[in-house]
């Protein structure tokens, strides 16, 4: 049963962008669920921009709408994952912004 419930779980993905002459904080550039979250992580994999999964965290970005900043109570969270890209980004050299 636990198998069946997993694949009942909606899949959703949240993407963000943070361009720090344009914005005080990251914002959301692209969300959903399903097949828009599967499109949403498939675009970024074709384009080479990292993935992380953190379920808690998409949960929580998910109800941002799309363009808003995140907000000063998620800044630790995002800040984690920003930092787990630019790690990538400096060892494999393919700096992009995000």
């Amino acid at each position: 049963m636990k198998n069946k419930d997993k694949e009942n779980q909606r899949r959703q993905a949240v993407a963000l962008s943070y361009k720090q002459h344009q914005h005080a904080a990251p914002i959301v550039a692209a969300k959903g669920s399903g097949l828009i979250a599967d499109n949403i992580v498939e675009k970024a994999k074709e384009n080479g921009v990292p993935i992380q999964e953190d379920p808690s965290l998409v949960e929580l970005l998910s109800k941002l709408n799309i363009q808003e900043q995140v907000p000063e109570d998620l800044y630790q969270a995002v800040a984690e994952v920003f930092a787990f890209i630019y790690k990538l980004d400096k060892t494999y050299g393919t700096q992009k912004e995000i």
